[in-house]
Order: structure tokens, then C-alpha cells, then sequence
């Protein structure tokens, strides 16, 4: 019952904020030419900054495991790769495959996922590993995708344009900036770590804003379909699949608490904005972000209740 209780103080604020960016707009508050300047100011500086952080915030060299890295590099890649080879195969609308790939395998892993981990276990233990494992390929994957799938592709002909498109994207750049500060625990002077906060912080409320704002009821629920189906993807059928070779291959406690993290946590609310600034289907993302996070105070406490039933936790 704790676990089903923090998993509502998790999630709950995020609807809240949500709920904040409807009222804001009805009462004129903002509008949407604010909308649109805050999803380009979260997607070009806010979210790079956040990555840097999550990334380089932890001395991962200290407790650096190759293997266990490797594992969560490549069950990300494998979901990856197969979500977005079945999604090519089975989904018709083009509109809807980028949004539905992204949403279906980005978790939200760095924010929820070490509130979690630090939560049970006074620490966060092996999730930073997990985050070098698999967030960068989060997001390399979600430039490269959105990249090739949105309706901006109609204006990249060619390879050459398209591959200098990807590398300008301004995640993909902070991810790069910031590997080698982790690997060799580098740090920055005082001032420019607490300038890099700042920025990273408006980051999530901001995209909530924006995302409250824009968020139709009437538009989401013709997306219901593949909306639902993304959720199950991420929400129950990854974990259904990657959890059972973790435990066989003898990771517990704070390792399996981050994979479950890495595989089961809700969809994070920058796949709206990545998406909105690629030309993809936000409405379907942001269908699939306010589901996954309504159930995922659900499934998560689940996923907790059996795996500390079979004493893995």
C-alpha cells in the first residue's frame, strides 16, 4: 500500500500542473503563441540542459558495471529496433508511427525513475548506470525517428541533409557534451552547475503547461486506439518481457528496481515536445503521455508487489 501511495504523490503532481495549463488558458492567462514559444524554448534549451544533468550529475566511474550498462544498452536497443520495425509493418497512418514508437519505449526514467529508487532505498544505486545505459539511446533514437517519420521529412530529400538534421538536434548535443563529463566525473564551476539546474528545473513544468494547454479532449479520443496499445506496450508488455531475463540473470534489488524503471515507467512528457518540433502526431503523444502516467501509479505498484513477492526486491 506505501508503494500504491507513492506512486499517487509521483504522478498526481503531474496531472495537477496539467490540469493548471487548461485553466491558465481558458482564463486567457496564456494563449497558444505562449504555448509555441515555450515547446521551442523547452525543446532548445530547457530539455538539453535537463539531459546534461541527468547525465553527468552521478559519479558513474566509481561504480561503473560494463555489464549491466551493456544489458540495459541493448534491451533498449532490441525494444527499439522491434518497436519500430512492427510499427512500420502494422501501423498505416505515417502520421502516427514516429509518436506511437517514441511513446511506446521513453520512459521516464531519469525524472520518476531515481525518485523511485532513492524512495526505497536511500540512495540511488545502480539507476544512474541504467540511465548511461539507455537514455541516451532514448533519446539518439526519438532525433533519429521523429527525424525520418514527421511530416518535416517531406523537405530532407536527401541523406546528407537528413544526418546533418539529426546531429543539430540540441538533445542529441547534450548528450554528446555530457558523456565525457560523466565518465570522467569532470565538474563544473559552481556557478554554471547551479545555472544549469536552474534551467534544467523549468524544463517539466513548463512541458506540462504547454501540454495541459494544448490537450482536446475530443481530438484525443479518436486516438484512443493506438493510444491504448502504446500504454499496454509500455506500461506492462516490456516489463512482461524484460524483467523475467533480468532476474534470471541474477540482478535484484536496486539493478532490477532501475530495469523496471528503464522498461515500466510512464512516457516522458518530452516526447511532446520533441515531437511538436519534428512535425509528428502530438496528439497521439500527448494521448499516450496522460495515460500512462494515470495507470502507471497502478501498474508500477504491481510490478513492485510481485517482484517483492518473489524476494527480488
Amino acid at each position: 500500500m506505501d508503494n500504491f501511495f507513492y506512486s499517487i504523490n509521483a504522478t498526481l503532481p503531474i496531472f495537477l500542473i496539467m490540469i493548471l495549463g487548461k485553466i491558465l488558458i481558458k482564463l486567457h492567462i496564456i494563449n497558444e503563441a505562449f504555448t509555441k514559444t515555450a515547446d521551442r524554448y523547452v525543446f532548445m534549451a530547457a530539455l538539453p540542459a535537463l539531459v546534461f544533468k541527468d547525465i553527468t550529475k552521478n559519479d558513474v566511474r566509481s561504480k561503473f558495471d560494463g555489464g549491466y550498462v551493456l544489458f540495459c544498452f541493448m534491451v533498449t536497443l532490441v525494444i527499439i529496433l522491434s518497436l519500430w520495425g512492427l510499427t512500420s509493418l502494422l501501423m498505416k497512418s505515417k502520421e502516427e508511427q514516429g509518436a506511437f514508437i517514441q511513446a511506446s519505449y521513453r520512459s521516464s526514467a531519469a525524472i520518476l525513475g531515481l525518485a523511485f529508487i532513492d524512495n526505497m532505498y536511500d540512495g540511488a544505486g545502480m539507476a544512474p548506470l541504467m540511465i548511461i545505459g539507455a537514455v541516451p539511446l532514448f533519446n539518439i533514437f526519438a532525433v533519429i525517428i521523429l527525424t525520418l517519420k514527421g511530416t518535416h521529412s517531406e523537405r530532407k530529400p536527401d541523406i546528407r541533409t537528413t544526418l546533418t538534421d539529426i546531429f543539430k538536434n540540441p538533445i542529441l548535443i547534450s548528450i554528446f557534451v555530457a558523456l565525457p563529463f560523466a565518465f570522467l566525473n569532470i565538474h563544473l564551476p559552481v556557478f554554471m552547475d547551479k545555472m544549469i539546474d536552474s534551467i534544467a528545473s523549468t524544463a517539466t513544468p513548463l512541458a506540462l503547461i504547454s501540454i495541459g494547454a494544448s490537450f482536446e479532449g475530443r481530438k484525443a479520443i479518436k486516438k484512443i486506439r493506438p493510444a491504448l496499445a502504446a500504454s499496454f506496450i509500455k506500461l506492462v508488455l516490456l516489463a512482461a518481457l524484460v524483467l523475467p531475463l533480468a532476474v534470471y540473470l541474477g540482478y535484484r534489488n536496486q539493478e532490477l528496481m532501475a530495469i523496471l524503471i528503464m522498461v515500466g515507467s510512464p512516457t516522458t512528457v518530452s516526447c511532446y515536445i520533441m515531437v511538436k518540433n519534428t512535425g509528428n502526431d502530438d496528439v497521439l503523444t500527448l494521448s499516450i503521455i496522460v495515460l500512462t502516467t494515470l495507470l502507471s501509479s497502478i501498474t508500477l505498484t504491481a510490478w513492485i508487489f510481485l517482484l517483492r513477492s518473489l524476494g527480488t526486491l
